[in-house]
C-alpha cells in the first residue's frame, strides 16, 4: 500500500506525511514543474506542466488498495476505478456510491458558468483548524480501512 498525493496546492500534504510515517505507509507528492518542494519522508515526483500531467501520472502508478489525496473528481474517479481508495483534502471519501452524482454537479456548475458567462466563481473559503483536524481523523479512518482489507 502506498499514498499517492495530487499535491499541487494541496494544503493537507503535512497531515497526509505525519499520517503516512505513524502507520509506516510509503507516500508519493506528486507536483507539476511549477512547484519546488522538499520532504523528509515523502518520494517527490515532477512531472510535466501541461494541464492534467500530475493526473494522468498519479494515476497510472496508483494500484489497488492505494490511498489517493485529491480534489480533482476525475482523478477519484478513475483512482476508484483501479480500486484505489480516494479522498478529497476536507476529508470526504469518494465512493463508488458517490462519484457519479459528484462528476455530474461539476458538469452541472461548468455548463451553468459557461452559460451565463460566469467564468470565474468565488474561491474556496480560507481552510481552517477545524478543516485539518476532519480531514486528518477521516484520512486516518480510511488508513485503517485500507490496512484491515489488505491484511485479508
Amino acid at each position: 500500500m502506498k499514498i499517492y498525493v495530487d499535491a499541487d496546492a494541496c494544503p493537507v500534504v503535512d497531515i497526509v506525511e505525519r499520517l503516512g510515517k505513524q502507520y509506516n505507509i510509503p507516500v508519493v507528492l506528486l507536483f507539476d514543474t511549477n512547484h519546488v518542494f522538499t520532504s523528509d519522508y515523502s518520494e517527490i515526483k515532477i512531472v510535466g506542466a501541461g494541464a492534467d500531467a500530475v493526473d494522468f501520472a498519479l494515476i497510472s502508478l496508483c494500484r489497488k488498495g492505494d490511498l489517493v489525496v485529491t480534489q480533482d473528481y476525475g482523478v477519484a474517479a478513475m483512482a476508484l476505478g483501479k480500486g484505489s481508495y480516494a479522498i478529497h483534502q476536507l476529508g470526504k471519501w469518494y465512493t463508488n456510491d458517490n462519484i457519479d452524482q459528484l462528476l455530474m454537479e461539476r458538469h452541472l456548475a461548468k455548463a451553468y458558468r459557461r452559460k451565463s458567462a460566469k467564468n470565474h466563481l468565488k474561491g474556496p473559503r480560507k481552510r481552517t483548524e477545524e478543516d485539518d483536524l476532519r480531514f486528518a481523523e477521516s484520512f486516518e479512518r480510511m488508513i485503517k480501512q485500507a490496512e484491515s482489507f489488505s491484511d485479508r
